[in-house]
């Protein structure tokens, strides 16, 4: 199988560590060069300490459910035949208490708007049936316990 790796930076840069007066912001880099500034979500971290401005985990957790059910979603399209111009997600997740009382992302709602293009339109059950399909094949949606909801409008 296949590894997939990311280096997560951070330094401490002032004085007051112990009274939780830190920075949040840090660094993910990846093997193919990209690096990406990160923090915690400001939900979570009073500012000044997130960067409201830096990619924050949930955010990444909620982009990588909906980039993973897109990819497979297009890899379904083309198997059945379909042709797809373009597909654009405006994906949100949903922060609950479980039943310990800690916070996790309980629902992610992916909200596809997708333009077919080429000689074939798919049906609204074929839609149904390639958006079930691509969930039940993305190597993401297979590893995590958040409840993953297609609302197309």
């Amino acid at each position: 199988m296949s590894e997939h790796k990311a280096t997560i930076q951070w330094a401490r840069t002032g004085d007051e560590f112990l009274k939780g007066r830190f920075s949040r912001a840090h660094t993910w880099s990846f093997d193919g060069g990209l690096t990406i500034a990160a923090s915690a979500s400001p939900a979570a971290v009073p500012l000044p300490f997130a960067v409201p401005a830096n990619v924050d985990p949930e955010e990444a957790f909620v982009a990588s459910v909906s980039s993973c059910h897109m990819l497979t979603y297009l890899w379904v399209a083309f198997r059945n035949g379909y042709v797809i111009d373009s597909y654009v997600d405006e994906a949100v997740g949903v922060m609950t208490k479980n039943e310990k009382g800690i916070l996790w992302v309980s629902l992610i709602t992916l909200h596809p708007k997708i333009a077919y293009g080429g000689e074939k339109t798919p049906s609204t059950d074929d839609i149904a049936r390639f958006h079930h399909l691509a969930h039940e094949n993305c190597f993401i949606a297979n590893s995590i316990k958040t409840e993953v909801k297609v609302s197309e409008a």
